[in-house]
């Protein structure tokens, strides 16, 4: 499922492998991108934070979908991705469990695979609607800006940035579409008895343009005006 030229990554962890296969069939005719795991611990070994929303299964063998949550809401690189749970398991105190860990929604097994795209839909829907500032942390999808500890991470990789390039980064970032000039860049980022020219702004923008990967793009420039945050 495609939103601003956007492709939702979604993990399946089911240790039903069938079901498994089924739910990841149905979700990738469905437009989305789609990783399977048939256990908690597989999933670990994954690049987790670059996923936009999980499907855990609760009762496991081994390490339960409820203990792979805990975990995940604890760091803070994947605290923020959306979690559907799928479960036999239907009684009133573990959903209640399940929304305590911080679940997003709870699917009883068995379910229908429209119900489950709904459900997908409507969780990623208020996802991506809801603010995503906060006091800590400025995120554009997996790009995040972490303002107390002042780094910087890309899909959960911390990425070495200077003071310049992630002032200049956090600017952009915090107005996004607004076009700044070069001056006002200088302005709002260098000292003020500092002399910066043009060309420093130009150098300092490209840097942080290739440091920040796939969202390189996402820095545009218009020209004759200056750069801005193209989400």
């Amino acid at each position: 499922m495609k939103e601003d030229n956007k492709t939702y990554k979604i993990l399946v962890v089911d240790d039903e492998q069938n079901l498994c296969e089924i739910l990841a069939y149905n979700l990738r005719n469905d437009g989305y991108e789609v990783t399977e795991a048939n256990s908690a611990e597989e999933a670990l070994e994954l690049p987790l934070a670059a996923f936009d929303l999980m499907l855990l299964d609760v009762m496991m063998g081994g390490m339960s979908g409820f203990d792979l949550a805990r975990r995940l809401k604890t760091e803070e690189k994947t605290a923020h991705i959306p979690i559907i749970f799928l479960t036999a398991k239907d009684t009133e105190q573990d959903m209640l469990h399940g929304f305590g860990l911080g679940a997003d929604d709870y699917i009883a097994k068995p379910f229908r695979i429209m119900e489950v795209l709904a459900r997908v839909k409507a969780v990623l829907n208020r996802s991506t609607h809801s603010t995503q500032v906060s006091p800590e942390t400025l995120r554009y999808d997996h790009l995040v800006l972490n303002l107390n500890t002042k780094t910087v991470s890309v899909d959960g990789e911390e990425v070495a940035f200077t003071k310049t390039e992630f002032e200049l980064l956090r600017l952009l970032l915090e107005h996004k579409g607004r076009v700044f000039s070069r001056q006002e860049l200088i302005d709002h980022v260098w000292p003020s008895d500092v002399m910066v020219l043009d060309r420093t702004v130009d150098v300092n923008i490209t840097r942080m343009r290739k440091k920040i990967g796939r969202y390189a793009p996402c820095i545009s420039t218009r020209l004759g005006y200056g750069y801005y945050f193209n989400p």
